[in-house]
């Protein structure tokens, strides 16, 4: 791995934004689409950055992952205009359809993923779509004006491609 860090750090070197690309493509190209500790650990150390701003990028940014990533990212807006249109009712059917829970009262979780690694659920706090709420995005895929059977649909459909991203 750290020939694929050190190529990937060489490339960007000395262009505007470099530790935000660096992490863009590290996190692409690792298994199961994330920043794990010793990515982040040896990033800081081989680009002269200290640990605590190369952590304060990567969790400011919603795109970046700290946690394992399932092959398929359904994302649930929880945004006013699709709150009140009912994405909290989506969401319990998704997490239902694949069999996750919601953590326990007093932790701050905002992705979930299967233990077959084959689904991740995440919200977002707004898409920008409010005037077709609600909305998700199944593998960066909007889908507006959702209902419960077109979830209900699209996730059995998601279930039935086995294997493939």
């Amino acid at each position: 791995m750290n020939e694929l860090y050190d190529t990937i750090i060489a490339t960007y070197t000395g262009k505007p934004g470099a530790l935000l690309s660096v992490l863009e493509e590290v996190q692409r190209r690792t298994e199961h689409t994330y920043l794990n500790e010793q990515a982040l650990l040896y990033i800081a150390e081989k680009m002269e950055v200290p640990l605590s701003q190369v952590y304060s990028v990567a969790t400011f940014y919603s795109f970046f992952n700290l946690k394992p990533q399932g092959e398929h990212t359904i994302t649930v807006c929880r945004g006013t205009a699709c709150h009140t249109k009912g994405s909290k009712p989506l969401l319990d059917d998704v997490m239902a359809m694949l069999g996750l829970h919601e953590s326990e009262e007093g932790e701050d979780e905002s992705s979930y993923t299967t233990k077959d690694m084959r689904f991740t659920v995440r919200t977002v706090a707004c898409f920008g779509q409010c005037a077709l709420a609600p909305v998700i995005a199944v593998d960066e895929v909007i889908y507006s004006r959702m209902t419960g059977d077109k979830l209900s649909t699209l996730l059995k459909q998601l279930i039935a491609r086995k294997g493939t991203a």
